[in-house]
């Protein structure tokens, strides 16, 4: 059994004289968050930098070149995928728009992972590419909440909680950003203990942990500017019916007060009438899966609650000033 010493030396309690690192494998996919994938990697480095010890080994999976990150980064491969593994968890870490990804080859290897036995992740767009594997059935899962929207409408029956990570048995999710922070916290903690484990937060001048459950956006009050609650009542009602608009009067229920008061707090607050501000959010909701996903024009229209195909195009051209299919041939 091993432990840390008070000097964050490894010792074995047990007698024995050597230990195996915890092998992490990391698929970067072309196009992935910088961001997320320093804030996966960094804190085992440094757990390894500050116990003076390998705990844990770090593999890159490509089954190409070096990996482009969004940025200017270049991830060098050091193992091919393909076949069985000897790791003990590998994270998908993506990012950009990763329903386009079609990487048969990849997909296969993750289920022979899968079947192998060893516990699987991903991070940012990485659940995504998961669920494209079949792998999250019956799992809860996260992503970042830009896909959140898309991955229900192409994978209905995904589990999906808007937090900053799941551990679910043999899946692990994350929504990216520097979400992937707490997540690392929380593995190096169950392995080596929750001092150990702050002091490579405190490392990263990570000093508020965050809980998963915490949310990965900020509160809707601060995101509105505005602490009324009529307005956020109304607000959270339009973002929980996309595909299923309610009408002024029902917006007001819920907000507690009548369609005028509702219309002048959205005029005094946020500028527009309380509808032009619900079909802006709706439009807003569309232009993602434009240009994130390959849905349809139609299936985009139905997921955005409108009644046809050619009122859809017309009022994203309106707010755009493209039609949907230009939309997605700009991008």
């Amino acid at each position: 059994m091993l432990e840390l010493d008070r000097n964050l030396r490894i010792q074995d309690i047990s007698g024995a004289t050597e230990f195996s690192p915890f092998r992490v494998g990391i698929l970067p996919v072309p196009g992935f968050a910088l961001m997320s994938y320093a804030c996966t990697v960094e804190p085992l480095r440094a757990a390894n930098l500050l116990s003076d010890s390998k705990l844990y080994e770090i593999i890159h999976f490509s089954s190409g070149g070096p990996v482009p990150s969004s940025g200017a980064a270049l991830i060098e491969r050091t193992s091919w995928p393909g076949g069985a593994e000897d790791i003990d968890l590998l994270l998908v870490v993506a990012g950009g728009d990763p329903f386009a990804f079609d990487d048969a080859a990849i997909l296969e290897w993750l289920r022979l992972l899968d079947a192998q036995g060893v516990r699987i992740g991903g991070v940012s767009g990485g659940s995504v590419i998961l669920a494209m594997a079949g792998l999250m059935e019956g799992r809860r899962m996260t992503v970042h909440w830009e896909h959140a929207a898309a991955l229900s409408e192409i994978h209905p029956d995904c589990l999906i909680e808007r937090r900053l990570y799941v551990m679910d048995r043999d899946r692990v999710t994350c929504g990216g950003g520097t979400a992937p922070l707490d997540l690392m916290h929380a593995l190096i903690s169950s392995q080596w203990g929750g001092g150990f484990a702050r002091l490579v937060s405190d490392w990263f001048l990570h000093t508020d942990v965050r809980a998963a459950a915490d949310p990965q956006r900020g509160t809707l009050a601060e995101r509105l500017g505005s602490n009324s609650p009529h307005l956020v009542e109304a607000v959270s009602a339009m973002e929980d019916h996309i595909a299923d608009p309610l009408s002024l009067s029902q917006l007001a229920m819920v907000a507690g007060v009548t369609p005028r008061h509702l219309n002048r707090l959205f005029a005094e607050r946020l500028g527009r009438s309380t509808m032009a501000y619900y079909r802006a959010m709706r439009l807003d909701v569309a232009q993602r899966l434009i240009k994130n996903t390959p849905m349809s024009i139609a299936e985009v229209s139905e997921a955005t609650g409108f009644v046809t195909s050619s009122h859809f195009s017309g009022a994203y051209r309106q707010n755009f000033g493209v039609s949907p299919r230009r939309g997605r041939q700009v991008e």
